[in-house]
C-alpha cells in the first residue's frame, strides 16, 4: 500500500498540522474538510476572542512550512479571535503550494471501512487499504483509499443535549430549530435576535461564561435583557477558575468578570437544576428541570446552550475500535483525561502510543480524540499528530518523544455539561463549596427566592 496517501478528516488546526508533518516528512497524504473552507467550524465561534495567545495557537512544522513562504508569525502574547485565528494562520496554511493540492473543501466522509473487509473479517485486513466512502456538497458519491486514516474532525458539530441524563430533554430534538447551540454573536449580527428578550444560558464552562458577559454588554444598549444562568452542579468557586492566579490571564478574566457580574446581581442563576423538558409555550420556550427535588420550569424567550460536545463515531461503525466506555476516547488517553481526575492542568503529554486503536494506522486526534472529556489543549493536538505523522514513517524514537511546553495550567476548553471545570492547581485543592456567601443562588440555601423568577409551569 506504500503508493496510497494517508488520509486526514478535519481541515482545522490539528488536520491541517497532520498535514504539515506528513508533507514534511516526504509522505503522500490528502486531507477532506465538510466545510466549503479550512476552520470552518471555528469561525462559528470566529466572534470570540481565544485565552489563549499565539504562541500556544500555531504548530512546529505548520509554522515552518509558511515561514518558507514568507509568512510572519503575529505577536507571540497577541490573544487572537477564532477569526483571525483562520485568517492569520489556517487560511495561509491552507494556501501554501505544498498543502493546496492535498485539501478537498466541501466533501464529508459518511464512512471508513476497509477494502473487501467488514469488521468482522480476520484474515489479510492489515494489508487492505482503507477505503473513505466521501460525499460532496452537490451529492457526489466517492470511494478514495489510503493506507492509513487520521480522523481530527472534531466535536463542534455535535453538541451535548440538554438533558441532565446525557440524553436530548424531552421536546428538544422537536425544538431544536428553536434553539441556540454553541457560542451566537450576540453583539455582532445577533443583537436583534436577543436585545430586549428574555435569554436563558445552560452550561458552566467559559462558552457559557463568554455567551453570559456578552449579554451583560447587550443590555448596556438594550436594557430590556433580562437573563438567567442555568448550571447542573452549584460548585460557583470551579465555574470562577483561577482568577488572578491563572497561568493563562484572560482566562482568569473570564472568571472574575462573571463572578463580579454575579454579585452584583446582573443575572439570575438556577443551581444545581437538572433539566428534563423544554415546551413551546406561544412566542417562547419552558425549560422545566429538577431543582430542589421538584419539577419546576421557567419560560424564556431563547435558550443558548452551551453543555459542551461529544464525538460522532457514526462514520466509524465498521473500524475495530478500543474505547473508554464512559469518557469515549481510546482506552490508554482516557484515564489521563478523565474529569472526574484531572483539570487541564494535570493532563500529561501523550502521542501515538496513547492514542493507538485496534484497526492498525488508524487514529483519533484532536478533539474528538478526548471523547468527552472537555480539558483538550490545542498545543496537545499538535503533538499528538507529530507522534502520530512520525509513528507513520517508522520513526519511533520521534514518535515516542512527547513533549509540551506550556504554562502550569495548560490551554484548555472547559465547556463541559456537568460541573468540571478547568481550575488552578491551588483551586482544584480547596474543597468543593455548594454556597458562596451573597451570591444569589436559587435552590438549597437561596438568597434569591424562586418566586422572584418568572415561571411558567
Amino acid at each position: 500500500m506504500n503508493h496510497l496517501p494517508v488520509a486526514i478528516i478535519g481541515g482545522g488546526p490539528v488536520g491541517l498540522a497532520a498535514a504539515a508533518h506528513l508533507l514534511e516528512r516526504g509522505e503522500g497524504t490528502i486531507l477532506f474538510e465538510a466545510g466549503e473552507r479550512v476552520g470552518a467550524s471555528v469561525l462559528e465561534w470566529g466572534h470570540v476572542r481565544m485565552f489563549s495567545p499565539w504562541e500556544f495557537n500555531v504548530d512546529s512544522a505548520s509554522v515552518r512550512l509558511l515561514e518558507s513562504a514568507g509568512w510572519k508569525m503575529p505577536p507571540a502574547e497577541e490573544l487572537p479571535t477564532g477569526a483571525e485565528w483562520v485568517e492569520r494562520y489556517l487560511q495561509p496554511l491552507a494556501e501554501n503550494p505544498a498543502m493546496r493540492d492535498v485539501i478537498r473543501t466541501g466533501t464529508r466522509v459518511i464512512h471508513i471501512s476497509r477494502r473487501n473487509h467488514d469488521k468482522m473479517k480476520d484474515a489479510g485486513r492489515e494489508m487492505a487499504p482503507f477505503q473513505l466512502h466521501t460525499v460532496t456538497a452537490d451529492g457526489r458519491d466517492e470511494v478514495i483509499e489510503a493506507r492509513a486514516v487520521i480522523d481530527a474532525s472534531g466535536t463542534w458539530r455535535r453538541p451535548n443535549p440538554l438533558g441532565a441524563n446525557g440524553l436530548p430533554a424531552i421536546g428538544e430534538t422537536s425544538l431544536r430549530g428553536r434553539l441556540v447551540y454553541g457560542i451566537p454573536d450576540v453583539l455582532g449580527s445577533e443583537r436583534e435576535r436577543f436585545g430586549d428578550r428574555r435569554v436563558m444560558v445552560v452550561g458552566s464552562g467559559h462558552s457559557a461564561i463568554n455567551g453570559l458577559l456578552d449579554l451583560i454588554q447587550l443590555r448596556e444598549e438594550r436594557p430590556g435583557t433580562e437573563i438567567i444562568w442555568v448550571m447542573r452542579g452549584d460548585n460557583l468557586r470551579k465555574v470562577y477558575g483561577g482568577g488572578e492566579d491563572d497561568a493563562l490571564p484572560a482566562r482568569g478574566r473570564l472568571g472574575t468578570r462573571i463572578r463580579a457580574a454575579v454579585e452584583a446581581g446582573a443575572l439570575e442563576i438556577l443551581a444545581p437544576f437538572a433539566l428534563r423538558e423544554v415546551v413551546e409555550m406561544g412566542a417562547g420556550l419552558c425549560v422545566c428541570g429538577d431543582l430542589d427535588g421538584r419539577m419546576q420550569g421557567y419560560n424564556a424567550d431563547e435558550v443558548i446552550v452551551c453543555t459542551g460536545a461529544r464525538p460522532d463515531l457514526a462514520m466509524l461503525r465498521e473500524l475495530r475500535l478500543d474505547l473508554d466506555p464512559a469518557v469515549e476516547a481510546a482506552r490508554s488517553l482516557a484515564p489521563l483525561i478523565d474529569p472526574n481526575l484531572h483539570s487541564c492542568g494535570t493532563v500529561r503529554p501523550h502521542g501515538e502510543a496513547e492514542l493507538r486503536q485496534p484497526e492498525p494506522d488508524f487514529y483519533i486526534v484532536g478533539m474528538k480524540s478526548y471523547g468527552r472529556a472537555p480539558t483538550f489543549l490545542a498545543a496537545t493536538g499538535y503533538e499528538q499528530v507529530r507522534s502520530v505523522a512520525a509513528a507513520l514513517c517508522g520513526d519511533w524514537v520521534a514518535a515516542r518523544a512527547v513533549r509540551l511546553n506550556l504554562p502550569a495550567t495548560g490551554v484548555c476548553v472547559t465547556d463541559y455539561a456537568a460541573d468540571e471545570v478547568c481550575c488552578s492547581p491551588a483551586e482544584a485543592a480547596q474543597p468543593a463549596l455548594l454556597a458562596i456567601d451573597a451570591i444569589p443562588v436559587v435552590g438549597g440555601d437561596s438568597l434569591l427566592a424562586p418566586a422572584q423568577l418568572q415561571r411558567c409551569c
